[in-house]
């Protein structure tokens, strides 16, 4: 069974999230530079097979898209674009990264990693693929 990917973009870095074949598990993946985000997804779904691609789309309390809405719909053409066998699915991130900070003090992370955006934006990508697959059921 092909995997879900999940990606938490942003405007510099994007956190990647995976399933396992089964699709059962959320487990991050990496976090990469946004601008090396279309050349790393190319290299990965050669590797392994694809059932969708989930990007979380920022909305603000008041269920209003925010600034960054604008660059995810134009990343979600080029995915589009570049991959149109692969349906790509928006999905609510408000809270992620909140969440994401949460779940590594609770996991006793150190400060030093809870201060890495990167760790905090691959694991916001986690919780918006465990989010998503749990609307799926």
């Amino acid at each position: 069974m092909p995997r879900l990917l999940a990606i938490d973009f942003g405007a510099k870095r994007s956190g990647i999230a995976v399933t396992d074949p089964l699709q059962i598990i959320a487990t991050a993946l990496d976090t990469v530079m946004t601008a090396d985000l279309m050349n790393f997804l190319k290299k990965y779904i050669t590797q392994e097979p694809l059932e969708a691609i989930i990007i979380g789309m920022p909305k603000r309390l008041d269920n209003t898209e925010s600034e960054n809405a604008a660059r995810v719909k134009a990343f979600i053409k080029q995915l589009n674009t570049n991959f149109p066998d692969i349906p790509v699915h928006a999905h609510d991130e408000r809270f992620t990264s909140s969440m994401a900070l949460q779940s590594m003090i609770a996991a006793g992370s150190k400060k030093s990693d809870r201060r890495e955006k990167g760790n905090i934006d691959k694991i916001s990508a986690t919780i918006i693929l465990q989010s998503f697959m749990e609307s799926r059921r």
